[in-house]
């Protein structure tokens, strides 16, 4: 059998998760305070997925150069340095508004790279 540790990131607590696995499947979780503790901690040695943050540059801003943008969804672990590779180079004209699509389906997740700043136009 093998054991994986991990600290929950559910809620904040952040408990000491140990994960038993036999033959790649799940056979117990302990540890967990809350029940968001054992659903995260199955998704994390299964298909882990995480949120991007990054920063794009912007054209035309009367204060920022840099506009900070996310992803709107969790998108697998594996894929965000692809994630990473997309945005680089972007560029995006203000004004921006908080919630406006920079890059729809970013690496065919199925999840868009969104604006998390209203950033305003140079008058």
């Amino acid at each position: 059998m093998e054991k994986k540790e991990l600290t929950c990131i559910g809620c904040p607590l952040g408990c000491q998760i140990t994960v038993t696995l036999e033959n790649d499947s799940i056979v117990s979780v302990a540890g967990n305070t809350c029940p968001r503790g054992e659903t995260y901690a199955r998704k994390e040695v299964t298909a882990p997925e995480r949120v991007v943050t990054s920063t794009v540059t912007v054209l035309d801003s009367s204060l920022d150069t840099c506009l900070p943008v996310k992803t709107d969804g969790t998108i697998p672990k594996g894929k965000i340095f692809s994630c990473m590779q997309a945005l680089k180079g972007i560029t995006v004209k203000a004004p921006v508004r908080t919630g406006d699509v920079i890059i729809e389906n970013v690496c065919g997740t199925g999840v868009d790279i969104i604006a998390t700043k209203t950033v305003e136009q140079n008058l």
